[in-house]
C-alpha cells in the first residue's frame, strides 16, 4: 500500500518522541553488531601475524588490506546504490521495482568481479608501486593478494545483497549475515595459521573460502526477493534504457567518490610506509582500532540511510527529519562514550596486537589523535547515510573531490616537518571537511523533499 505524503506538519517532535528512538535504535542496533565484526576479522589478523617473528608481516597484512580496500570496497557502489534505491522502491510500495534493482545490480557485480580478477596482475603492480616497500614486504603482501583477489565475485554479490537487506530494513539479517561471514573468517584464521602454520597465505585464504560460503548464505536470505524478481522477470524490463542509465549514473558517482575515499586511506598506509616499518605498524594497529568505532558509527548511518530513502519514497518530510535528528543524537552519545573508553583503555588496546615495544611507543605517542577521532567522524558518517539514502550521489563526489585533494596536499606539505604527527593531523581535518563539505549541500534534499511532499 502506497503511503501518503504529508506537509511536514505534524509528529514533529522527534526528539522527544519515543517511538521513534525506538525504531532508529532496533535499526541501528543489528547493524553495529555486525559491523563491529568487520574490523575485528581485520584486527585478529593484525593480531595473528603480529605476534609471529616478523614485523614486516604486520605491514604487509595492513598494506594487502588497504589495497582491497581500494581494489574491493571502491565498488562499494554496489552496496550504497542498491540500498538507496530499494529503500525508495520500498517506501513507494514498488515491489517490481526492488526486484528489477537486485537483479541489475547482482548482474553488474558479477561481471564486475570476473573483470577485477582478469586484471589482477597489473593492479598489484601499480599498488606496490605507490606503497614503495622494501622487496620483502612486497613479497609478502604480493602472496596475501595472488589468493584474496579470487574472492572479487562473491565480494561484490554480497554487496548487493547487504545493500537490498539495508534497505529493506531488515537490520536484524544484516547481523547474522555478517556474523556467519567474519566467525568463519576468523575460525578459518585460528586454524591456517597458529595450528596449519600457512602464514600469511592462511590469512588470505581464510577470506576467500569465508566470501563464498557467506555468498550461498546470503542468496538464502533475500530469496523471497529473489523468487518475486524471478516470477516477473521481464529481459526487456532489466535492460530498460532509462533505468539502466540511471544506475549507471548513480553507480558512477558513488564509484568516483568511495574511489577517492579508499585512496585516501591508501595514502595514508603509503605514507606510514615512507615513516618506516615501526610506524607503519603502530599506523596500522591505531587504525584498526579507528575501524571498530567507524563501523559501530556506521550502525546509525545505514539507519538514517534507509529511513530517509524509504522517507524521499513515501514522499514523508516530517519522517526524514525526524530520523535525520534522532540518529544522529544517538550516533554522537555513542561517539563520545567511544572516545572516554580510548582514553581510558587505550594503551591496553594496543597491547592486544602486538607485544613489541618499539610498536607500542609509537602508538601510545599518538593515541590523543585516536582518542578525538570517534567526535570528529561521526557527523560525516551520518550526513554519508543520508546522502546515500536520497540517492544525491553527486553532490557525494564532489564533497570528496575537495576534502581529499586538501587531506594529500596537507599532508605533503608538513610530512617533512612534523612526520606521522603531520600524517593525524591532516586526516583528523579530512574527516572533519567530509563533513563540512556534504553540509553545504544539505540544503538541497530538503528542497527536493519540499518539492516531493507539496
Amino acid at each position: 500500500m502506497l503511503s501518503k505524503p504529508d506537509n511536514g506538519h505534524h509528529d514533529t517532535a522527534g526528539l522527544l518522541n519515543f517511538s521513534w528512538h525506538k525504531r532508529v535504535w532496533l535499526l541501528a542496533v543489528p547493524i553495529i553488531l555486525s559491523n563491529i565484526t568487520v574490523p575485528l576479522v581485520g584486527a585478529v589478523d593484525t593480531a595473528i601475524v603480529g605476534h609471529l617473528d616478523e614485523v614486516e608481516l604486520i605491514g604487509a597484512v595492513a598494506l594487502g588490506a588497504s589495497i582491497f580496500s581500494l581494489v574491493f570496497w571502491t565498488f562499494g557502489f554496489l552496496r550504497m546504490g542498491t540500498s538507496g534505491m530499494v529503500a525508495q522502491a520500498s517506501g513507494a510500495g514498488d515491489t517490481s521495482a526492488i526486484g528489477s534493482t537486485v537483479l541489475r545490480s547482482l548482474l553488474l557485480a558479477c561481471i564486475l568481479g570476473v573483470a577485477v580478477i582478469a586484471l589482477q596482475l597489473p593492479l598489484l603492480s601499480v599498488c606496490l608501486q605507490v606503497f614503495d616497500g622494501s622487496a620483502r614486504l612486497d613479497a609478502l603482501t604480493a602472496q596475501y593478494y595472488n589468493i584474496r583477489i579470487w574472492s572479487a565475485p562473491a565480494t561484490f554479490a554480497n554487496y548487493v545483497v547487504l545493500g537490498t537487506l539495508i534497505g529493506l530494513q531488515r537490520t536484524s539479517a544484516v547481523f547474522v549475515f555478517q556474523l556467519f561471514l567474519n566467525l568463519l573468517n576468523i575460525a578459518l584464521d585460528l586454524l591456517f595459521v597458529p595450528v596449519l602454520n600457512w602464514g600469511i597465505s592462511g590469512v588470505a585464504a581464510a577470506s576467500v573460502i569465508s566470501e563464498y560460503a557467506a555468498l550461498i548464505f546470503s542468496l538464502f536470505l533475500i530469496r523471497s526477493t529473489l523468487h518475486e524478481a524471478v516470477k516477473d522477470f521481464r529481459p526487456q524490463t532489466l535492460l530498460r534504457r532509462y533505468e539502466l542509465r540511471k544506475l549507471i549514473n548513480l553507480n558512477t558517482n558513488i564509484f568516483v567518490r568511495t574511489l577517492l575515499l579508499v585512496l585516501s586511506f591508501f595514502y595514508f598506509n603509503s605514507a606510514s610506509t615512507r615513516l618506516g616499518a615501526t610506524t607503519l605498524a603502530a599506523n596500522a594497529i591505531l587504525m584498526q582500532i579507528l575501524h571498530i568505532c567507524a563501523y559501530a558509527l556506521d550502525g546509525f548511518a545505514h539507519a538514517v540511510e534507509t529511513l530517509a530513502g524509504h522517507a524521499q519514497g513515501s514522499k514523508r518530510k516530517t519522517d526524514f527529519h525526524n530520523a535525520v535528528i534522532v540518529s544522529t543524537v544517538q550516533s554522537c552519545v555513542i561517539a563520545i562514550i567511544m572516545s572516554a573508553l580510548i582514553y581510558q583503555f587505550g594503551v591496553s588496546l594496543i597491547l592486544l596486537f602486538t607485544d613489541q615495544q618499539d610498536v607500542i611507543d609509537n602508538a601510545s605517542r599518538n593515541l590523543p589523535w585516536l582518542i578525538a577521532l570517534p567526535i570528529l567522524s561521526v557527523w560525516c558518517y551520518q550526513l554519508d547515510g543520508i546522502f546515500i539514502g536520497t540517492t544525491r550521489t553527486g553532490e557525494m563526489r564532489n564533497a570528496m573531490v575537495i576534502s581529499a585533494f586538501i587531506f594529500v596536499i596537507l599532508s605533503e606539505l608538513l610530512l617533512p616537518q612534523l612526520n606521522n604527527t603531520a600524517l593525524w593531523l591532516a586526516f583528523s581535518l579530512f574527516m572533519v571537511l567530509r563533513a563540512i563539505t556534504l553540509l553545504l549541500y544539505f540544503p538541497r534534499i530538503q528542497k527536493a523533499l519540499d518539492a516531493n511532499a507539496a
